[in-house]
Formats: C-alpha cells, structure tokens, sequence
C-alpha cells in the first residue's frame, strides 16, 4: 500500500499544477505557482493538512513554477530542493522574468521571490516528510533545464516535459532536444508510468508521444505558413495548432512562441 497521498492544484489565475504530496511525516509540495492567488490556495492546503510542511521541489527555472513560493511557503524556513542546473537558471533569468512576466501579471506578481536553497544532482534521492524522490537532470526541454522527480518507478512528477490538453511554451528554442527528451522517456518510462505534469490533468505516458506531435505540428506549420508570419500575420500557425488542439488554454503561450522560433529556423538556413 503506498505511504503517501498526493493532492493536483491547479492555479486559478493561471491554469498550472503544484502537487501537495501528504508522505508519513510531512507535506511536499511539487513546484509553486505564478501567482499571488494561486500560491495562497496552496498555502490554504498546506494549513488544512494535518501534517507540517516538509519541503518543495522545483521542476524546472519556469516563474510559473517558482515565483509564488515566498506565499506558499509563509515565511517557514524549508528546503527547497532544486538541481544546480535549475537554481542556476532561476537565478539568471528572475530579473528578466520579474520586467516581463512581472508587467504581464500587475498585483499577481510576487514581488517577493525566493530561490532553491538544497542543490542536488542527477541521480541524488532526498528525502523529504518520509518519502524519498529521485531526480534526473533531463537537460533542455521545454525549458533552459527540465528535470524529472520520481516518487517511485511509476510516479512521476514531469514539469513541463509534457503538457496535458493545453498548448505549450515553445519559445526558449530548445523543441530539438525536448523532441529527444520525449522519445527517450516514452522507451525507458515503464508502461504503467503516470505522468503528474505542469499543465492539465495527470495522465500515462500517451502524453508524450501527444507532446511529440504537438511540436512537430508547431514546427511543420511555421515552415508551411513562412510568408504570413514573414507578414507579421500569425493567424495561419494558429489555426493549425488549434485543428490539432482545439483549446484556447495556455493558446497565449504558443502564440508568443511563433516568432522566437521562427526566427531561429530562418537563421539556421542562411
């Protein structure tokens, strides 16, 4: 019988996951939000528990996975537990994310961030609130750096490394390697595998062959439809991902993808 419980928040202002992992001696919580609002429904389950916060894990530098947790965490003094690579990013890019992400966001923006203060390696296992997770460093992805955190053989927490009926973030270029990514985990993940992502409901490994055709798709259509987009004209791209896909949520992410890709495949054939 499994010693543990887990609980998927999905934020309200911005449709993503935190999981509240209930183990024998403590809470964990998996990743930590965006926003204000959304930390604080977080925060609101950790104070229902019956059982202290133990620690958070972060899967990836993404802020809508880690600029809420100063809320989430209500001042507590925890682990949170990051491979070098992740905190590395984090570290590089809050700025940047705090003028973009930070304006796009107004009152919902933490403007108080903290960052991961435990730095593991690939391949390390932490234990945390009686439970013990695995980390594996997956490299570029989604992200500058995605990491995979296994609870046991079958749990998975995946981040962004496959998104669950909702579009995706494509603009931090790395769609060749998170291509890579996806087509390993789908050979060395066994058949039984559930797949608590960042975006959308848990599910089994059919989401990443799911993701693999979402980014070929995305891939393919700005090939197919150069001149509109050379034309500042994105409407062709969108309605090809949305006959794929035909969710508006998360649409905004995949939008602000097309001309960051763009024009890395443009450069690459001059």
């Amino acid at each position: 019988m499994a010693n543990h419980q887990i609980d998927r928040i999905e934020g309200r202002i911005m449709p993503v996951n935190a999981f509240v992992i209930r183990g024998p001696d403590g809470l964990v919580v998996v990743d930590g939000m965006l926003t204000v609002s959304d930390a604080e429904l977080v925060r609101q389950a950790i104070d229902a528990g019956d059982r202290p916060l133990a620690g958070v894990v972060v899967t990836h530098p993404h802020p809508d996975h880690y600029a809420g947790l100063w809320h989430l965490i209500g001042g507590q003094n925890v682990p949170i537990v990051a491979t070098r690579a992740v905190d590395e990013v984090v570290r590089r890019d809050d700025a940047t994310k705090n003028d973009v992400v930070g304006q796009m966001m107004g009152d919902e923006w933490p403007t108080t961030r903290v960052f991961p203060n435990t730095i593991v390696q690939s391949g390390d296992e932490v234990r945390l609130g009686g439970l013990s997770l695995e980390v594996e460093d997956l490299g570029p992805g989604e992200s500058p750096l995605d990491s995979l955190w296994r609870l046991d053989a079958d749990t998975v927490f995946a981040g962004d490394v496959a998104y669950n009926g909702m579009h995706a973030y494509l603009a931090d270029g790395h769609w060749e390697h998170w291509l890579a990514t996806l087509a390993r985990l789908e050979r060395e993940l066994p058949p039984d595998a559930t797949l608590h992502v960042g975006h959308g409901p848990v599910a089994g490994k059919e989401l990443l062959a799911a993701q693999r055709r979402y980014i070929e798709t995305f891939v393919a259509a700005l090939d197919d439809h150069a001149t509109a987009i050379e034309s500042a004209d994105h409407a062709p791209v969108v309605a090809a991902m949305k006959e794929l896909l035909p969710s508006d949520d998360l649409l905004f992410l995949m939008e602000l993808s097309i001309e960051p890709v763009f024009t890395s495949l443009a450069d690459r054939r001059r």
